[in-house]
This record gives C-alpha cells, structure tokens and sequence, in this order.
C-alpha cells in the first residue's frame, strides 16, 4: 500500500511540475501554456487543431523589426508582413445598423496589426453613403450589409501609429473603387497621413532599388501607397500598383502547392520592370481554423515555389488570420526572407550589421518541417522551456510532502 502511495505521489509531483514549470510571462516558444500571462513576450497561447495539435502552447505572435538589425538598404530590399483585407476584423462592429453578411479575414485591430509587426495592408475602398468606406463586397458595389466602416477611422489608426513610432515604414495597397474626384486625396489628408506620403516622383520607374530605408525615414516620407486604378497616378500622385509591383495569383492558385504564377493584372513574376514583389497566400474562402495549418510547412514550400518564379524574395507576404500557426508561423518565415535578402543567412537574427554578406553568427533557426527558405540549410537546437526556480521547485516540495503525509494519515485512520 506504501509503494503505490510513493507511486502515485511521484507522478502527481512529475505532473504537478511540469504543469507550474513556467508561468507569469515566463513560457517560450512551444511551452505549454493556460493563458496568454503564461507566455513571454512576443508570443500568445493558442493551439492548432488542423494538425492535431489540441492542447494549447506559446505561438509566436510579433515580427521581428528587421531595420533594428540592418538598417540602410533599400526599401527593396526588406521583406514585411502583410494582411489581406486587414480591414475585415471578426467581430467589428456593424457602422449602417445592418447585420454583415461577408467574410473575415483577420482577428485583431489594425492598431494591433501594427503593434504585432504587420506594415502592408490591402484596404477595399468603395465610394459609400457620400464618403469612402472600407467594404468586402462585389463588382465594384458597397453595401450596407458588406460595408465595414469609414476608411479615414483605420487610416487614423495608421497615422497614430507613424506619429507615435518615428522610424518605422507602412505600406498600403488599395483595391480601388473610388470615382469620386479626389476622393483618396480627401480622406488620407482628413487622416493626417499626407505628412507621411512618399511622392510617385520618387518611385523607381524601371525596376531600379528604391530609396533607402534610412532616407526614407530622416525625410519623413513613411507612407508609400498603391492603387489599382491607373487614373489615380495622374489626377491624385497616387503610384499605379502594376508599374511598381509584381504579384502572384490571390486566393487557392496562391496556395497551390509547386506553382506560382502571376496574376493577371500583374507583368510576370520575373520581370525586371518593377522592383517590389507581393506574394499572396491566403486561400478564396478564408479558414479561421485551418489558417495555423497552411502557416506551417506549406508556406515554406510556396516561398520557395515563388521564388524559383520570381529570381527574388518577396518584398510583401500577405496572409489571413496572420497570428494563426502551430508555432512560429508566418513571422519565423519573414525572419528567414529578410536573413537571405539582407545578409545571405538563414534568419535575419543571424545577420551581423557590416560583416560580409553570408558571413553570419551561429544562431539555431526555428524547425518548420520544411527545408530553409531558397535552399539554404538550418542549424536547428531544440526548444527549451523555461524551469521553476529552486526556491520554487523547494516549496512546491515541501507542499507536495505535505499534501502526502496528509494523504497517508487519511488513509491509516481510515483503516482502523
């Protein structure tokens, strides 16, 4: 009876430790977590049931600001996170007072989009209700039940952000359906972004590197935007998207797993006329749930399809549901894209400011089941979790013996 009791009380304990081994903000990356206090920084608690994975752990949930640790190259040259439809939140609120009947692409605010690292977003803009609206709809219409809200609130959010982060860059992408004359112009200067408005003048015309991101910054000209109506370039200096950028096909064609071509609109993938690459991976209906599965090794592989396609690393990764993965996700795989175009490593935190390109520290990359971006290999360590301190370990000890001395004096008096 003794022996089962010390049995019992042994793997009570084991479990009971490695239960409390890290909280409070102390779990890393694949620990397994209660709640998003359990994780340290940059990361959340969340799990991925698309690959089994049912119990949750700490996720990556923050880009690493990549001009921290190379600065001075050309805008060109960086690779950022980019949400898809970053407007269509679940669970925003209805602004007409009709229920919205459409679909969501990502989870949070743009206000935390950006706090998470993102610096693309794809906005829908429609002329609606005499303004311009931020809307999920269909040829070309905006409706009160796929209308979202006035463009300049998610543009103020942006401004807000460039005022309050002086040395960072956002990209916007518009889907345009605006007619009304100068209505861009009118509601990103109702926003206050005109201050930040990198001028078409500026913009390489022929596939040139553009200005640097240091230049960028020390002039003040944060915000480089791109329309899809031809027009707008002339009429408002709002840059035409398919003369600056190439882009691969939206939707299931993106996700395809070995093919990467371009869309329609777009010169192809390998042309030397523009110098900026959008890769698209978001499949035509969006997954909330299966998300964390394609930001796995699936995304791993059509990086490197699209850069078989294009001869370039992508400059944008646009994505749905961007924080969803079963581990380092789409942020692990920026850190490889900026480490191969910044220094020719395999993780940008390999890169060492003023070394020779190639010539990187000895840094482990997060394993993706997936060979490293563009063929480069990975040097992979396992992932620690954080351990109890031995104060701790000694009360949870003393508490544990406690608990088993009580439980053997239960079962004594119980027997006579």
């Amino acid at each position: 009876m003794f022996r089962v009791m010390v049995s019992r009380f042994l793997a009570g304990f084991a479990l009971f430790i490695a239960a409390y081994a890290c909280s409070n903000g102390n779990c890393q990356l694949l620990s397994s977590c209660s709640n998003a206090r359990d994780c340290g920084s940059g990361l959340y608690c969340g799990s991925c049931p698309a690959v089994g994975e049912y119990n949750p752990v700490c996720i990556r949930g923050q880009a690493n600001r990549v001009t921290s640790v190379v600065n001075g190259l050309p805008y060109n040259k960086y690779s950022w996170l980019t949400t898809h439809n970053a407007f269509s939140i679940l669970g925003e609120p209805s602004y007409t007072g009709t229920p919205r009947v459409t679909f969501y692409n990502q989870e949070d605010t743009v206000t935390n989009q950006l706090n998470n690292g993102v610096r693309g977003f794809m906005l829908d803009m429609y002329d609606f209700l005499e303004d311009v609206w931020l809307c999920h709809s269909f040829e070309g219409q905006c409706y009160n039940f796929t209308a979202f809200e006035p463009a300049v609130n998610t543009l103020r959010e942006i401004e807000t952000f460039l005022t309050s982060n002086p040395t960072e860059i956002v990209t916007i992408f518009i889907e345009d359906y605006v007619h009304a004359p100068k209505g861009l112009t009118k509601v990103f200067s109702e926003a206050g972004l005109s201050k930040y408005w990198f001028p078409v003048s500026k913009m390489p015309k022929s596939g040139e590197d553009w200005p640097t991101v240091t230049y960028m910054v020390a002039n003040n000209l944060r915000l480089v935007v791109f329309t899809s109506m031809s027009s707008k370039e002339a009429s408002e200096g709002i840059a035409y998207q398919w003369r600056y950028v190439v882009e691969n096909e939206p939707g299931d064609s993106g996700v395809r797993s070995g093919s990467c071509s371009n869309r329609e609109e777009s010169t192809p993938l390998n042309s030397n006329a523009a110098s900026l690459f959008l890769e698209n991976y978001f499949t035509t209906i969006p997954d909330q749930s299966g998300t964390c599965k394609d930001h796995s090794s699936a995304l791993m592989s059509m990086l490197n399809a699209c850069y078989q396609a294009a001869g370039k690393v992508p400059n944008f990764l646009a994505v749905n549901f961007y924080m969803r993965s079963d581990g380092g996700g789409v942020f692990d795989a920026l850190d490889r894209l900026n480490g191969r175009s910044l220094c020719g490593c395999n993780t940008v935190a390999a890169c060492q400011p003023g070394a020779a390109n190639g010539v990187c520290k000895n840094v482990s990359v997060p394993s993706i089941s997936s060979p490293a971006t563009h063929g480069s290999s990975s040097s992979t360590q396992p992932l620690q979790t954080s351990q109890a301190s031995l104060p701790q370990l000694l009360s949870l000890w003393v508490l544990y013996i406690y608990i088993a001395i009580s439980s053997y004096a239960a079962v004594t008096f119980s027997f006579f």
